[in-house]
């Protein structure tokens, strides 16, 4: 079926931004609030920043303004990202994305008069303690690569356009792109991008999907060039920044944020790159057996396992699965995910112009809400659970911490998503002990779980960067260098075992986390983590429950290290990786063996 307008979609399909404003009238107050709250703020503490008493002050009332600036910009953005064919509905986010930046500009000048003052009265700031703290902190870790005061105010003015490159990505990706449909076993086939990615790289069906592949990258091929054009903008204005702070490279910059060092994003991707591989092709061969195929492309890659063995799951029947397969995190989780269902947190819904994936956004004095394409399959089960464990963090981590308190480090992000779906499969293996039901949720956390955090999002991690090591270095990236550098890495992961069909290389182009900073190769690392602490779990049962869900509440009070340090995971050693990779490497060895026995 052709996707339908989103005025279409079954409103119990759709999420329910009431519960952030039930009218647009009282969003419109609460954008009025912010901005007289950002001018009084400016009034009253501008120039008066020089005593540990005043910073509080002026920090209390900040935080009031982050709180609803948080709020009133997250409902202009959710409602945009599951139409962008809606012209108003942008302009009203894209407006009030200016409005904000006006504002963020203005009190800039509260980190450059925090950060101009003595380091010591700083610290006895800090030391005061309360919800501000975290904030004191960071501003101490800053004020080495803190910019003049009026430089940091047109910076902050410049955010919109910043920010441009990802929204002409969007655009160009989920408004511009119109999929002409392709013709396969004997008929016509409906293509878009959602349609691509959560149902033909799937189909069991050799000539739909293969047919699908080329349609899907042949209409990608058209967009090429100005794709890389923002991808060049958005990398050479990171590089502009790192070097204006000071910073010895971008990723120093972009890691400074995430509160690690190089060598453990180096180790990451490294480490993944040289083992995991061979792990890969094992699995990419299994493939090819199973499904009798001439050769295996790389648009065979997502096939299932067991493709007759792919039983439908409704929405409904998904509550059940996620409620009982994640009890072990206790009544008041399981509660959390009944009111997901209840309250409509979820946006389910296919429909044209609606953004791809899947997200969790978690909005401070909110509930989160999710955004999902339901196809009606296990792994939208484990989607659905991936970003539950988005919600499930943040509600323990929001509840607990100030604002101030909850930038978590992406290093760190993804573990309680990941989480999340390791628990739903080990539940799953729990429940029934046949071959084939093994087999299948096996294969669904290979190809689910590890495939998207230690396959694909790593290789956009080593793609990534070989673009920003080109970049740091002076130089500039245009579509033919990224697609040669997306060809070499998946030659390198791969080798001889998939075949790199025409379109492969365009694969750069699919994923919107490049304008994210370093943020591919966090899933991997979440997950390493996550698997880690659930191996524990399993192991110590309720005592390692609560030391994870103390985790979750700490927030972004503690770096990635300590975070993993108390759920018992010490992330300065190899030992977590390499262990996590011999574990997906087990996996595969069973689904092998399971295959055999039932051949």
């Amino acid at each position: 079926m052709e996707l339908i307008k989103r005025k279409d979609v079954p409103t119990e399909l759709t999420w329910d931004l009431t519960a952030l404003y039930d009218n647009e009238e009282k969003w419109r107050a609460d954008a009025e609030k912010v901005r007289l709250l950002a001018e009084e703020i400016e009034r009253d503490y501008k120039g008066r920043l020089t005593t540990a008493e005043a910073i509080q002050a002026c920090l209390d009332k900040y935080r009031a303004w982050e709180e609803l600036v948080i709020l009133t910009v997250e409902y202009c953005s959710l409602a945009a990202s599951v139409d962008y064919g809606d012209a108003s509905l942008q302009e009203r986010s894209d407006a009030y994305s200016r409005l904000e930046a006006q504002m963020v500009s203005r009190l800039s000048f509260i980190d450059s008069e925090i950060i101009a003052q003595d380091e010591t009265l700083l610290r006895q700031a800090a030391a005061l303690g309360g919800p501000n703290q975290p904030y004191l902190e960071d501003l101490l870790r800053q004020k080495p690569y803190q910019l003049q005061p009026e430089t940091e105010r047109v910076l902050a003015a410049l955010r919109p356009a910043v920010s441009a490159p990802y929204q002409i990505y969007n655009m160009a990706k989920l408004a511009d792109m119109k999929f002409p449909a392709f013709r396969a076993e004997g008929e016509e086939h409906p293509l878009g991008y959602s349609l691509y990615e959560d149902k033909y790289e799937y189909d069991p069906r050799t000539e739909v999907r293969r047919e699908a592949y080329k349609a899907f990258y042949g209409k990608l091929r058209e967009y090429e060039n100005v794709t890389a054009a923002a991808y060049q903008a958005a990398v050479q204005g990171e590089k502009i920044i790192a070097d204006q702070r000071g910073h010895k490279s971008v990723f120093d910059y972009l890691l400074f944020w995430q509160k690690v060092d190089r060598s453990l994003y180096d180790r990451q991707i490294d480490l993944i790159m040289e083992k995991l591989a061979p792990h890969m092709r094992k699995y990419a061969r299994l493939l090819q057996k199973i499904h009798g195929l001439d050769r295996m492309t790389y648009a065979d890659l997502k096939l299932p396992v067991d493709p007759g063995y792919v039983p439908p799951v409704t929405i409904e029947e998904s509550r059940k699965y996620i409620v009982e397969g994640l009890s072990v995190m206790g009544k008041d989780y399981q509660e959390m995910i009944r009111a997901a269902y209840r309250e409509r947190w979820v946006d389910f819904a296919q429909n044209q112009g609606k953004s791809t994936g899947g997200f969790c956004a978690s909005p401070y004095g909110n509930h989160s809400y999710i955004l999902l394409t339901w196809q009606g399959q296990m792994s939208d089960v484990f989607t659905l659970a991936h970003e539950l464990g988005h919600a499930g963090h943040f509600k323990r981590c929001n509840e607990a911490q100030s604002v101030f308190g909850t930038n978590v480090s992406t290093y760190f992000v993804e573990a309680p998503s990941t989480m999340n779906e390791l628990l739903l499969a080990h539940y799953l293996l729990k429940t029934n002990p046949d071959k084939r039901f093994r087999r299948w949720v096996l294969s669904n956390m290979v190809s689910n779980t590890y495939y998207h955090n230690f396959v694909t999002h790593l290789l956009e991690a080593a793609y990534q960067r070989e673009v920003y090591k080109i970049v740091d270095t002076g130089g500039g990236v245009q579509a033919e260098t990224l697609n040669r550098l997306m060809r070499e890495t998946l030659e390198k992961f791969w080798g001889d075992a998939v075949e790199l069909t025409e379109g492969a290389e365009l694969t750069w182009m699919r994923q919107p986390h490049y304008y994210m900073g370093l943020y591919s190769y966090t899933y991997s690392a979440g997950l390493t983590i996550a698997t880690q602490a659930c191996k524990r779990i399993e192991a110590e049962g309720q005592p390692a429950v609560e030391d994870w869900k103390q985790v979750l509440a700490a927030g972004g009070t503690r770096t990635p290290l300590e975070l993993a340090r108390m759920a018992g995971v010490d992330i300065s050693t190899d030992t977590p990786l390499l262990d996590t990779i011999e574990t997906i490497g087990g996996y595969i060895d069973e689904i092998c063996r399971l295959t055999e026995e039932m051949a």
